[in-house]
């Protein structure tokens, strides 16, 4: 609706493209999200079902670019906490422009609501030794 309301200032932009755009990730078939999550867990046995739902939730179709070749939680590195990997840290500084503990916890993820002081504490460690 914001772009019908601005459109006759901006004659160049065209038609309503988002309409019908897919998020990030949400580009998979229409067998929907069910689909994607038995999918997942198929294809990456080694993930606890809740971590699964949680990647599928947040990546969709592209939670396989994050978990790249792992065939195992230990080729995903250090797990700080219900799953947040260091594949997943990675993923989000390089995709998803991710700086700090406070970004990948609370904005990208909300696992800050889940993760103990002492978790989320380890994890800006972490990405302070690689800034």
């Amino acid at each position: 609706h914001a772009l019908e309301a601005l459109a006759p200032f901006f004659p160049q932009m065209g038609g309503p493209w988002t309409e019908k755009a897919a998020f990030p990730g949400g580009d998979f078939a229409d067998a929907g999200f069910d689909a994607l999550l038995a999918r997942l867990m198929r294809e990456k046995p080694f993930l606890p079902p809740p971590v699964a739902k949680r990647l599928a939730r947040a990546y969709g179709a592209r939670a396989w670019r994050m978990l790249g070749a792992a065939q195992s939680m230990e080729d995903l590195g250090r797990d700080f906490g219900r799953g947040l990997t260091e594949a997943e840290v990675a993923y989000l500084i390089r995709e998803e422009w991710a700086r700090t503990a406070e970004d990948i916890l609370w904005r990208r993820s909300k696992l800050g609501l889940h993760l103990s002081e002492e978790q989320q504490a380890a994890l800006a460690e972490a990405l302070a030794v690689t800034n």
